[in-house]
């Protein structure tokens, strides 16, 4: 008896590609024993909405889109009871797809699908901020509004640079945000232009390995906040250190946790997954270890090259 896949796919993810590829990757699922319920999403929250209900009945949910909807998809996952939680594989569609890269995940669409008839299952790591699930950034301050302000047009037709071209223009409008971190047995308290609680070595489609060596599937956090720079000279060098992935100098604050509070006399705007997450002067943010299995071509290797263990 074949078992049962519930395919959600967002038909405005980059350039429209699901719908033309629809008819091969169904192919793919039907001759790989699978039985296919498709779902294309109807509205913005649609992917979460019908995950939540409806993903219990079905042995695995594959999501095709872009980050956003990968974010949604796995939201609603997270909103089953764990015992009835289906496999979860991923067909990406967007513009960046930082997730996909970091997963090694297949950007040729069929071959992904084929990963996922073929493939293993690993279980991954959710992020929780205050009481919202994300899958592998929370982060504030400097370009991090970039992914949800720029125009889903504007990112089909440039791609990456739609994340350059739009953060370009904030430059002038950066600002700082006086904040009191904790974690563990320690706090920290500074203004800073941009803060990072990461699970990925990519990000705005830049693999940025040797800064963030990231694991998925270890229970912490890679946190990374910025300083505010006090002069014209050092916002050269944070700007050269940030090229380079050299995050050593007294402009960077960088450690590892499995939970981490930010606390600020104002309310901050946040990103979650590169959509807008809220504003808070509160954000408490903890990991959930291993909370998801994803179905990959194979389990993932997330050494850095030339490292020893």
């Amino acid at each position: 008896m074949n078992q049962k896949m519930l395919f959600v796919f967002n038909p405005m993810s980059g350039k429209g590609g699901v719908k033309n590829n629809l008819s091969s990757l169904l192919d793919i699922f039907v001759k790989g024993g699978w039985d296919v319920l498709v779902r294309p999403t109807q509205s913005v929250e649609d992917a979460y909405d019908y995950i939540r209900d409806n993903g219990e009945n079905f042995e695995q949910v594959v999501i095709s889109g872009g980050d956003g909807t990968l974010n949604q998809g796995i939201r609603g996952v997270m909103c089953i009871p764990e015992n009835k939680r289906p496999k979860i594989g991923y067909i990406p569609a967007g513009t960046t797809n930082d997730f996909a890269s970091n997963m090694k995940i297949p950007k040729n669409m069929k071959k992904a699908a084929a990963s996922i008839v073929n493939g293993t299952e690993f279980k991954c790591d959710i992020g929780v901020f205050n009481d919202k699930n994300f899958i592998y950034v929370a982060a504030f301050g400097a370009f991090t509004d970039v992914a949800y302000e720029t125009p889903q047009q504007t990112k089909n037709i440039i791609g990456h640079l739609a994340y350059v071209f739009e953060g370009a223009k904030k430059l002038p409008n950066i600002r700082p945000y006086h904040m009191k971190i904790s974690y563990d047995a320690n706090e920290i308290e500074g203004d800073f232009i941009f803060g990072m609680v990461s699970n990925t070595n990519y990000l705005g489609g830049i693999n940025a390995e040797k800064a963030f060596q990231a694991q998925m599937n270890d229970g912490l956090f890679e946190v990374i906040l910025v300083k505010n720079p006090r002069n014209v000279v050092e916002r050269q060098e944070l700007i050269s250190r940030l090229v380079t992935q050299e995050l050593s100098s007294d402009s960077f604050i960088s450690f590892r946790t499995s939970k981490v509070c930010f606390l600020s006399e104002e309310a901050v705007p946040w990103t979650l997954d590169g959509e807008f997450g809220g504003t808070v002067e509160m954000a408490e943010i903890i990991t959930k270890k291993q909370a998801v299995s994803l179905v990959l071509e194979k389990e993932p290797d997330f050494r850095i090259e030339g490292s020893v263990e």
